[in-house]
C-alpha cells in the first residue's frame, strides 16, 4: 500500500501543521534548549529554523489566525468562549477542500465553544476539548460526535492520543483517498498545564533542572546564540510581573505546598524545599515535550513508510510563549498526589516561564518578545533545498494559511465583503532569507499592545503587576536588530517614531474591528 500511495501521489505536496501548546523560544534543542526534542531536531536539521516566528500570545486567537489567516481583531476569533468568526472567514480546510485537499484534525480546537469542527471543512477530526486532564479528558469528541471519558487509570495520555488519532488518519487517507493531497492538522494540548506526564518519562529527566532557571535561562542564551538564532542580550527576571489571575501567593503555598513560588525571584533566594519542588516542575514541563516529540516522531515515521515524507510540507509553530499562569482547575490539586499524576495540578509559574522564554522578556498573553516569540521549523525535501539553515525573516501565524494555499496551487479566497489577507505565503522565504517583505506586524491580546515595522518595534504592557483593575501602559520602544530581549527602551530618545508606530496600531486597531461590525 505505500509504494502504491507513493506512486499515485500529485506533485502538489501534502501539508501538515504541528501545533505545541505553551512551548517556550528556547525548549527545543534546534532552539538552544536543553529539553529532549530529537524529532523536532531532526526536521530544523532538514529544513528551516524561523528565528523571528511570531504567534499572538494567547491559546484562542492564535488557533484562529493559524485556520482564518486574519488577526483575531478583524475575524472576530479571540479569547472568548463565545466567539464567533465573522461571516466572510473561510478556513484553511474550506480553502484546501476545492483544490483537492483531504483535511484531518487531531487535538485541541480551541476555535469556538459551539462550532463543530466539521464546520471549519475537516472530513475527519479527533477533537480534545478539555486540556485540564490529560489522563481522563471529560470532553473529547471523534468527527463531532462525544465519546466516553476515559479512567485516570485507562491508559489514556492526551498527548498520545493526539499522535495515535493523527496516525490513524494517515493510514485512513492512504487506503482511502490515495491519489488525493492531504492536509493534517495536529494540535497538542503540551507543554500546557496542569503538568500532567507518564511516570516514566518525568523519571527521564528527575533533577536535572536542580541547577534553577537562573542558569538554565543563560545557558540556553549563550546556546542560541552560538547556533546564530538571537544576538541580543537576555532580559532580566522580572519578579513584579505575573499574570493577575493567578492564584494568591499564600494561597499557592497554602494549596499546593511549602515549594510552590508564584515569583520569578533569583534561585539562589529560595530554600531547599523550594528548588527541590521547582527542578521536579520543569522535569514534567520536560517530559509533557518529550512525549510530544516522541509522538511528532511517530507521525514522520509513518509518512516515510507511506512514502510521503519528502513531498510533504511541514510547519511547527508554538500559539504562545511558555506560560507564568499558575491556576487550579478541572479536579483540583491534591498535594499528597505524585507531582505530574492525574490527581495534581502543577502549574509551570513564572520563574520557569522566563527560563523557556530565554531570553527575552515576559510570557504568554504578554506582547514583548517572551510572550510571542514561537521556535518554528519549516520541512518539506522537496520543495526547500537549504537544510538546517536560519531563516530571519519575521513571520507570524496568519502566514500559514496563505503559505499552504500557495503550495496548493491556490490563492486564499475569503468570503463576501472579506478584508485583504494580512499575512503573506513563506514560500520565497523558504528559497532566501528576507524575500518576504511587509510594512507591519500587528499585536492586542487583552491590554497588551504592540506593533513592529522592520526592526522597530513599539509595544505596551498593562496589567503587569498583578493588579486587577484595568489599565494600559506607555508605549516603549526598541531596536529588535541590536536588543530583542527588550532591555533598553528607546521611546525617551525616539519620541516621534513612538509616537508615530502608536498613532499608528491604533488605526489598525479601528479598521480590523470595523471589519466585523
Amino acid at each position: 500500500m505505500a509504494a502504491g500511495f507513493a506512486q499515485s501521489r500529485r506533485t502538489r505536496p501534502n501539508l501538515l501543521m504541528i501545533l505545541a501548546d505553551d512551548l517556550g523560544y528556547s525548549d527545543p534543542g534546534c532552539f538552544g534548549g536543553d529539553l529532549e526534542t530529537p524529532n523536532l531536531d531532526r526536521l530544523a536539521r532538514g529544513g528551516l529554523r524561523f528565528s523571528q516566528a511570531y504567534s499572538t500570545a494567547r491559546c484562542m486567537p492564535s488557533r484562529g489566525a493559524l485556520l482564518s489567516g486574519f488577526y483575531s481583531q478583524q475575524s472576530g476569533l479571540e479569547q472568548n468562549r463565545n466567539a464567533r468568526p465573522a461571516p466572510w472567514v473561510r478556513f484553511l480546510p474550506q480553502q484546501l477542500g476545492p483544490l483537492g485537499y483531504r483535511c484531518y484534525h487531531s487535538g485541541k480546537w480551541h476555535i469556538s465553544a459551539t462550532m463543530p469542527v466539521a464546520g471549519a471543512g475537516f472530513h475527519h477530526s479527533y477533537f480534545l476539548g478539555d486540556q485540564d486532564r490529560f489522563f481522563s479528558p471529560a470532553r473529547h469528541h471523534l468527527d463531532d460526535q462525544p465519546l466516553p471519558q476515559p479512567k485516570p487509570d485507562s491508559g489514556y495520555y492526551a498527548t498520545s492520543e493526539i499522535g495515535a488519532r493523527a496516525r490513524g488518519w494517515l493510514d485512513l487517507h492512504a487506503r482511502e483517498h490515495a491519489g488525493d493531497p492531504f492536509f493534517l492538522y495536529m494540535a497538542f494540548t503540551s507543554p500546557h498545564f496542569p503538568l500532567q506526564a507518564l511516570a516514566e518519562d518525568i523519571e527521564r529527566f528527575r533533577d536535572k533542572f536542580l541547577k534553577g532557571w537562573d542558569r538554565v535561562r543563560d545557558e540556553r542564551w549563550r546556546r542560541a546564540r552560538r547556533m546564530g538564532l538571537v544576538n541580543c542580550r537576555p532580559a532580566k527576571l522580572e519578579p513584579e510581573t505575573w499574570p493577575f489571575w493567578n492564584v494568591a501567593q499564600d494561597d499557592l503555598a497554602r494549596r499546593i505546598g511549602e515549594g510552590e513560588v508564584g515569583r520569578a525571584v533569583p534561585w539562589e533566594s529560595l530554600n531547599e524545599t523550594q528548588r527541590r519542588f521547582q527542578a521536579m516542575k520543569m522535569a514534567i514541563h520536560a517530559a509533557m515535550a518529550y512525549r510530544m516529540d516522541v509522538e511528532i516522531g511517530k507521525v514522520l515515521d509513518r509518512l516515510g513508510a507511506m512514502g510521503a515524507l519528502d513531498n510533504t510540507l511541514i510547519l511547527f509553530f508554538s500559539d504562545n510563549g511558555a506560560s507564568a499562569e499558575q491556576l487550579i482547575r478541572a479536579d483540583g490539586h491534591d498535594p499528597s498526589a505524585a507531582p505530574g499524576s492525574w490527581r495534581s495540578h502543577l502549574c509551570l509559574g513564572p520563574g520557569w516561564s522566563s527560563a523557556a522564554n530565554s531570553p527575552f522578556r515576559l510570557h504568554k498573553s504578554w506582547i514583548h518578545e517572551g510572550g510571542i516569540s514561537s521556535p518554528t521549523i519549516a520541512h518539506w525535501p522537496a520543495g526547500i533545498g537549504a537544510k538546517g539553515v536560519i531563516r530571519h525573516t519575521p513571520c507570524h501565524l496568519i502566514d500559514v494559511l496563505p503559505t499552504f494555499v500557495d503550495a496548493a496551487g491556490g490563492k486564499p479566497m475569503g468570503g463576501e465583503g472579506a478584508p485583504a489577507y494580512p499575512g503573506r505565503s513563506l514560500l520565497p522565504a523558504f528559497a532566501r532569507d528576507g524575500a518576504v517583505r511587509r510594512d507591519y506586524l500587528f499585536f492586542h491580546h487583552m491590554d497588551n499592545r504592540g506593533l513592529r515595522e522592520g526592526r522597530w518595534k513599539a509595544v505596551s504592557a498593562g496589567r503587569v503587576d498583578g493588579n486587577r483593575s484595568a489599565g494600559v501602559g506607555e508605549w516603549e520602544l526598541y531596536d529588535l536588530e541590536r536588543d530583542r530581549g527588550e532591555t533598553t527602551n528607546l521611546a525617551a530618545k525616539h519620541p516621534d517614531r513612538t509616537r508615530a508606530m502608536a498613532a499608528r496600531w491604533e488605526k489598525l486597531e479601528a479598521e480590523f474591528t470595523g471589519w466585523r461590525k
